[in-house]
Order: structure tokens, then C-alpha cells, then sequence
């Protein structure tokens, strides 16, 4: 509008009370990682909660940072076990009480007893159980308690994933992690830029191909992580990687042109390229899997009102059809059954019963990902738990582990 046209208009007879935009709904302010701060469930939960969520993604480190530096800036910590230690010690988040927690007896032993069976073994590193409940003391552990530091949601078990093209007609080069650090793959390795999970994917290599043994591969010394990273950095020198990435998108893109045959990656990648037609499959390494395990803490600051939302938003999460939507980015949910019936019988087959789908099944957002016949690496879900070698995890010595990786990928 131009000035012409604002003189030519005539005074009002008197001023009008300026107009104020309320909404009633309470507001949940989220602080988490593109792994579950989806558009798609931030819309669904405001419209089955009825109140308003907004979003703060950041990556791992950066999550981390913002949750005990600024622990009024958000309402929920939604990351990740081996993320909790730094934000419990600082105060940020409070204890969660499970007698409000409608679905915890549904929970899973993976999370509450370490093993998902009794012939499992529990995996070296951060366990979740081992930071689950709250001590008398205050501090963490694995003894049962009704209180727990963080709500178990969303986990996966990991291992390298690689373009099936690459592989040609030899399957035995991908059996192990040490496929890693295998000549024929120079230079077209990529390894995830975080230190607390990239570092597992190189410690499980150099294990694997007889290169490095650990005295405790989930917590190294600083010796132990000299000799690692300078071995990085020599392959690195050499050419051996194409890179590191730092999001989802990133990986995708770089086995979709190509640059990376084999490397780290996580489950959304694999479902975006499946989409693109790409022949990408995750390895089931015979070492076991890098696992991890996401959850839902509660701001210290939380008290009143607001505190009754985030426990309404925590059972939620706990409902079933979140867990749907990220079990077709190949997520696991900490309530299986839940699960079932927000899942057509051909999905859940699949994703979680280890069987070739019965048809055509959609990816995130709807579209096709999977083809019928196709079979998930590694069986069914309760096999793969069993499967664990080491969780990620923030070592003791992780601040000089972080010196050292911005060294390697800087």
C-alpha cells in the first residue's frame, strides 16, 4: 500500500482498541533431533492434545549444549541415553514418575532389564538400563525404581549400510564391520560426524580386521583414542574416506550420486533411497549391531499445568500410532505392541516380524518404499535386540574424544 493511498482515506472517529491474537492452548516447546521432530507428529499430537508444540531440532552435540546451558529454553528433551549424562548432572531435567506413565508396564525388557531375552547379551557402552531409574542418592542406574530420568521411546540397532552395486557378486566383503576398512571400498567410505556414535563404527572396524584390540571397546582410553584417530587420519590421508556426514539428507545424497558405496547410515536414509530405486541394504555385521535408544525427559523447570501437558504429551508417545509412523523409517518402538494395530499386517510383518513383505509398503510420507518379497537385514525385532554389540555412548574421556574427532573431520 502506498502513501497516496493511506492520506486519501478519512480519520477514523476515534482509535479502536488494537486487536490481540491469543490462543488458549498450552504450548510444549520441544528440543530434540531430526530423528523423531517430524512435521507429521508435531501436527498430530497438537491436533490429538489439543495444544500447540513448537519444535527446536538441532543435531546431537548441539541438543546437548542447549539442554544444560539453557535449561529454561525448553519444555522436553527428546534425545538419546547416551546424551543424558551431561543434562541429569546439570539439573536440567527432572525425574519422571511411572505411576503417571499409563503404557509402563507394557515397556520393554530391553530397555528396563538390558536384554530383550535372557540369552542376550546386554552390549558394552551406555546401556539404557544402566541410566534408567533414579537412585535414592539421585544419581543413575539400573536398580528398578518408580522413578526413571528419561521415557524409553524410539531405538534402532545400526550397522553400515552399502550400495549393492559396489559389492559385485563378492557378499562376503560385507558380512563384518571391518568391510569399513577394506581396500576394495577406497574412497568411497563415509563414517556419521558425531563422535559418540561414528566413534563405535571405527572402534568395531579396527576390532573387526585385527587392526586394534580395546581393553573396554565402550569406554576408551585416551591412549586407546590417540591410536584410533591417528589411524583415521592416516586412511583419511590416504584417500580411504569420501567423507563425513552430519544429517540424514547428507548421507542419502551421498550414496545416491554415488560418492559413498559403503559407510554409516541410519534407517531414514536407507528408506529414502529405497524410494529412489537405489539398491542399498544394511549389513548384519557378524560382530553385532551399534545400537541406540531415545527417549523423553522432562524439564526441571516444568511444575503446574503444564507439567500435567508434557506427561499427557509422554503418554502420547506411548500410544501406538507414533510409533507407526516411525516404524516405517525402520524405528523401533520401546511398547511393540502398541504398535500392531496402527500397522497394516503386510508392515507389520515386515517391520518388526522379520518376513518378506506381502506387497508394496509405504515409506514415510506414504509413498512406496519397500517392494513386495523384500526381507529386513538382520530377521525380525526381537533377533536383532539380541544381536547388540555396543551401544552408543559419551565415554568417560568424551571431551578429549571431541577434540580429537573435530581434529579428524576438520
Amino acid at each position: 500500500m502506498n502513501d497516496l493511498t493511506v492520506k486519501s482515506r478519512p480519520a477514523p472517529a476515534r482509535l479502536a482498541a488494537p486487536a490481540v491474537q491469543t490462543d488458549p492452548r498450552p504450548m510444549l516447546r520441544i528440543l530434540g533431533t531430526e530423528i523423531t521432530l517430524l512435521e507429521e507428529i508435531r501436527v498430530q499430537a497438537e491436533a490429538d492434545l489439543g495444544i500447540r508444540i513448537a519444535f527446536d531440532c538441532r543435531n546431537f552435540q548441539a541438543t546437548q549444549r542447549h539442554a544444560a546451558g539453557s535449561p529454561d529454553a525448553f519444555d522436553i528433551y527428546d534425545q538419546c541415553f547416551h546424551n543424558l549424562d551431561i543434562v541429569w548432572y546439570w539439573r536440567a531435567v527432572q525425574a519422571i514418575d511411572t505411576a503417571r506413565i499409563a503404557a509402563w508396564g507394557e515397556v520393554s525388557e530391553l530397555t528396563k532389564e538390558g536384554t530383550i531375552r535372557p540369552s542376550a547379551r546386554v552390549g558394552r557402552g551406555d546401556a539404557p538400563v544402566t541410566r534408567l531409574y533414579v537412585q535414592a542418592d539421585g544419581s543413575l542406574g539400573s536398580r528398578a525404581s518408580r522413578f526413571i530420568s528419561m521415557l524409553p521411546t524410539v531405538h534402532n540397532f545400526d550397522a553400515f549400510a552399502y550400495d549393492e552395486r559396489a559389492v559385485d557378486g563378492h557378499p562376503e566383503r560385507v558380512t563384518s564391520w571391518k568391510a569399513l576398512f577394506d581396500p576394495a571400498f577406497h574412497g568411497r567410505v563415509a563414517l556419521v560426524d558425531e563422535p559418540a556414535i561414528g566413534i563405535f563404527d571405527a572402534v568395531l572396524a579396527a576390532e573387526a580386521a585385527g587392526l586394534m584390540r580395546f581393553a573396554d571397546s565402550g569406554n576408551l582410553s585416551v591412549e586407546e583414542i590417540d591410536a584410533l584417530i591417528d589411524l583415521l587420519l592416516t586412511m583419511k590421508a590416504d584417500g580411504h574416506f569420501a567423507g563425513f556426514w552430519q544429517t540424514v539428507d547428507d548421507a542419502t545424497a551421498m550414496m545416491a550420486d554415488r560418492r559413498m558405496a559403503l559407510g554409516s547410515m541410519w534407517s531414514p536414509s536407507i528408506a529414502a533411497l529405497k524410494q529412489r530405486q537405489v539398491p542399498v541394504r544394511q549389513a548384519v555385521p557378524v560382530e553385532g549391531y551399534r545400537a541406540w535408544h531415545g527417549g523423553l525427559s522432562l524439564s526441571a523447570r516444568l511444575e503446574g499445568r503444564l507439567l500435567d501437558v508434557a506427561y499427557d504429551y509422554l503418554n502420547w508417545w506411548l500410544s501406538g500410532w507414533p510409533g507407526a509412523v516411525v516404524a516405517r523409517q525402520g524405528y523401533y518402538m520401546s511398547v511393540p505392541e502398541r504398535i500392531r494395530p496402527h500397522l497394516s499386517a503386510a508392515e507389520w510383518d515386515y517391520w518388526y516380524g522379520g518376513m518378506p513383505a506381502a506387497r508394496d509398503l509405504p515409506g514415510p510420507g506414504g509413498r512406496p518404499s519397500i517392494t513386495a518379497g523384500s526381507l529386513r537385514s538382520g530377521g525380525s525385532y526381537w533377533d536383532r535386540a539380541a544381536n547388540i554389540a555396543v551401544w552408543n555412548t559419551t565415554m568417560d574421556e568424551h571431551n578429549y574424544l571431541v577434540r580429537r574427532w573435530v581434529e579428524l573431520v576438520g
